[in-house]
């Protein structure tokens, strides 16, 4: 079977990282500085891979993401609802610190143990993580020999990572999160995936962001 290529792109800066709000499914778009991420990490995509096809989460900071690289070799960007953040329930948009102050059971168990966590009200982070592999690998069993552009967020990347590297969940915290409009990629072949690089950054340079805390 052809192998497949996968790049997993983190969103740009959104209006939620620089707010420091646990985003989940709310629709924060990107800042400014975002957008100039997008369009540097869409610059070095196009300097590095020839796309075939892009896919994001319907949510705007992901899916304006992909549309820049989408823009660079005009192709449509395909939205993915499975490719979303985490539901983050009762957490849903809230500051850092309201939630670690009103939640502090639960939230001490995402910031200890991720892996293992649940947003309160909302989803496990086994529940995203199951329905991000599983579309992830319906889009390589639909693209063979392509190269393929994945405009999505932060747990699932780190969530991936994990499975990839064949650590149970109980290890995810051992996972780093990867930086804004950083690039993973991915191999498909023999009905498997792999990783191949996680968190190209290098191409952002001064626009860099720091590793993420929040969602």
């Amino acid at each position: 079977m052809e192998k497949t290529r996968i790049l997993l792109i983190r969103h740009g800066e959104s209006e939620a990282n620089r707010e420091r709000r646990f985003a989940g499914h709310s629709d924060f778009p990107l800042t400014e500085k975002g957008r100039r991420q997008a369009e540097c990490t869409a610059d070095y995509i196009a300097r590095t891979y020839s796309v075939d096809r892009v896919y994001a989460s319907d949510l705007c900071r992901a899916y304006d993401t992909a549309l820049a690289v989408a823009r660079r070799f005009s192709l449509d960007v395909i939205p993915e609802p499975d490719l979303r953040e985490i539901f983050a329930g009762e957490w849903e948009g809230l500051p850092f610190d309201e939630i670690r102050a009103r939640f502090d059971k639960d939230f001490g168990v995402w910031t200890s143990d991720v892996g293992n966590s649940a947003c309160t009200g909302g989803e496990k982070v086994s529940q995203l993580q199951s329905r991000v592999l599983t579309a992830l690998l319906r889009i390589a069993e639909e693209n063979p020999g392509k190269t393929v552009a994945i405009g999505t967020h932060a747990t699932p990347i780190r969530a991936t990572e994990c499975a990839l590297r064949g650590k149970p969940l109980s290890e995810m915290h051992e996972v780093p999160w990867v930086s804004n409009a950083s690039v993973t990629e991915l191999c498909y072949a023999d009905r498997a995936l792999s990783l191949v690089s996680v968190g190209e950054s290098r191409h952002l340079d001064s626009m860099q962001s720091s590793l993420p805390d929040n969602v």
